[in-house]
Order: structure tokens, then C-alpha cells, then sequence
């Protein structure tokens, strides 16, 4: 086998291990875009060693995970932690003004399921990875010191054993059980529960169809008839958020909201379902505007986060630049 064919062979058995990794890393960043930028570095760093590589030392899926732990902990240090709006803020009223947006790197941030959830897994691994992705999980994460969160991330998610963590961290398996007691103990049982994200489920699927149907007429009645008593409205970069199904019906009936002439694609990000939001611009022209992720609780929706960085998240989505024609 020549050089370039070597070289070739070694990139594509790395990129096997790239969604696996885009997983692992955006549990640890809080971001897919940080995500990315840490699988691209660990890719690069795994491709030059590849000739020291020893794989009677450590299976490769091992290795890998290893050079991206310490590009993740390497990426946190000194760093704040992403949060969600309401971890950072309390609940805003309908009418209180917005105020100004906050920078980026202070929110957790969606991610695609397809970059981060193999859809070739045993059916049971990937409702475990949808599980594990979801927001609320991340940002539960994000909270634990992060040698804890590679640990918890590893154990609890990918199902490593103590030693293997171990080996990996270059510690002892009572300091590795040690750190998972704490941060089990740190996340508690994760705050409000949604339902597992089925896109298959009948009942779900009608639930969006309304939602989504509700949406782009402008219904009120309708969408606040869908929310759950205790539901949450969230709308990153800015801290403003509303808690309640009658905080968000006063703020739907706003003379001046903008998303009457909203139209929405179907999409998935962090195990849950979510929409392509676009708005009209100068012209009449359907633009990206937003990444909404939802979460159902008893048939309802419990919560909802409006990404409001369109023009930044719709091509990580793969959602198309301009609404289709089909569908307007």
C-alpha cells in the first residue's frame, strides 16, 4: 500500500468514531460548534500519532476518546460554564423588555441529533444516547467540575468500565468512582422530566403536526391549548424567559410579535423535536430566523428555546437558506 493510500485508510477509520465523539465532546463543551472544533482537533492530533499508536495497549475507540478528553478539559480551562436562561436568571413577565443580548458563549447551545447520535446503534443505545443529549442533561453537565463530567459522561453515558476511565484519565479506580459519587450526587435526579423523543409515535407526531400547523396561522387559542400548565419559554442570547401557560398566552397576544408570518421546517436537536424557523425578509423572502427545540411532558409541550442565531445554526441543521417553494 503506497503512503497516500496508508494515509487515506487511517482518515477513514478515525472518521468512524467522528459521531461518537461529536457526542462525548458537546456533553463536555455545551456547544456543537465547540464540539466540532474539538473532534477536528482530536482527529488531527490521532492521525499525526497514528504511527505510535499501540493497540495492544488501549483499543482505539479508547485512544481517540482519551486525545479528546484532554482537548475538552484543555477547551474548559478558565472558561464559564454554558447555561440555560432560566439557570441564570429568574422568570421575566410578558411586557418587562427583553434587554440586551447576552454573549454566546454564556448559553448551552442545540445540536443536530444526527452529529452527535449514531442512527446505526442497537435500538436501545441510541434511545439511551437521545436520553443523554437532551438539554436539560447537558446543562445538569455542565454544572460538575470537568474531570467529574468526563467521568459521569463516560460511566453513566458511554458505559465505561471503572478501570477503563482510569486508564484513560491516568488515576486510580477509587478516585474515578469517587468523582462519579459526587457528580451523581451534584445532578441529583435533573430537574423536569420530558417525555423520550419518538418520531415515530403517533401521538407525538400529531402533537407537533398542531403544533407546527398552530404556529404558522398564528392561532392562539390553539398553541396555548398545546402548552403544559408549568411551561417554559426560553430565547438564547437574551436572559428574558416566561414560565407558565398564561405568561406565554399574554406574550402570543402581543399586538407586535413578530412570528405571525413565521414559517416552520421539521427537524431533531439534543434528542428532542425540533423546527427550522423562518421570517420574511425586506423582499418577502423566507430567511433562517431561529432553531426552536421542544420538549413534550403528558402529551403537552413543557418547554420551548427559540435559538435566535439562525443565519449561524441553519447550516449545522443542513436546513436549506430559503424556505422551499414546495412548501409555501
Amino acid at each position: 500500500m503506497s503512503t497516500v493510500d496508508s494515509a487515506a485508510a487511517v482518515g477513514a477509520e478515525l472518521e468512524r468514531y467522528r459521531v461518537e465523539l461529536t457526542g462525548y465532546c458537546y456533553r463536555m463543551l455545551g456547544s456543537a460548534f465547540d464540539a466540532d472544533d474539538a473532534v477536528q482537533d482530536t482527529l488531527v492530533r490521532a492521525w499525526r500519532r497514528f504511527d505510535s499508536y499501540d493497540p495492544g495497549r488501549a483499543p482505539l475507540r479508547s485512544w481517540l476518546h482519551s486525545i479528546a478528553t484532554s482537548v475538552c478539559l484543555d477547551m474548559l480551562r478558565g472558561r464559564q460554564r454554558r447555561a440555560r436562561a432560566m439557570d441564570l436568571a429568574a422568570p421575566s413577565t410578558a411586557g418587562a423588555p427583553m434587554g440586551p443580548p447576552q454573549p454566546e458563549s454564556l448559553f448551552l447551545q442545540p445540536i443536530p441529533d444526527e452529529r452527535a447520535i449514531s442512527p446505526d446503534g442497537d435500538p436501545a443505545e441510541v434511545v439511551a444516547q437521545r436520553e443523554t443529549i437532551r438539554t436539560a442533561f447537558v446543562a445538569a453537565l455542565q454544572l460538575l467540575p470537568p474531570k467529574q463530567r468526563a467521568v459521569l459522561i463516560l460511566r453513566d453515558v458511554l458505559a465505561w468500565k471503572a478501570d477503563e476511565v482510569a486508564g484513560l484519565l491516568d488515576t486510580t479506580v477509587a478516585s474515578v468512582n469517587s468523582a462519579l459519587q459526587r457528580a451523581r450526587a451534584t445532578l441529583g435526579d435533573g430537574g423536569r422530566q420530558t417525555d423520550p423523543f419518538d418520531p415515530s409515535d403517533d401521538e407525538q407526531r400529531n402533537l407537533l403536526d398542531r403544533y407546527c400547523a398552530a404556529f404558522e396561522r398564528h392561532d392562539v387559542d390553539t398553541l396555548v391549548a398545546l402548552l403544559h400548565e408549568d411551561a417554559t419559554m426560553t430565547m438564547p442570547p437574551f436572559l428574558w424567559w416566561l414560565r407558565g401557560r398564561a405568561e406565554q398566552e399574554r406574550a402570543l397576544r402581543a399586538p407586535d410579535l413578530p412570528c405571525a408570518s413565521a414559517r416552520l421546517l421539521p427537524t431533531a436537536a439534543n434528542g428532542s423535536p425540533a423546527f427550522g424557523q423562518y421570517m420574511p425578509d425586506e423582499g418577502g423572502v423566507l430567511r433562517p430566523f431561529a432553531i426552536v427545540v421542544l420538549g413534550i411532558a403528558d402529551g403537552l409541550i413543557l418547554d420551548s428555546t427559540t435559538y435566535l442565531d439562525g443565519a449561524r445554526l441553519f447550516p449545522l441543521f443542513g436546513l436549506p437558506d430559503e424556505f422551499p417553494a414546495a412548501r409555501s
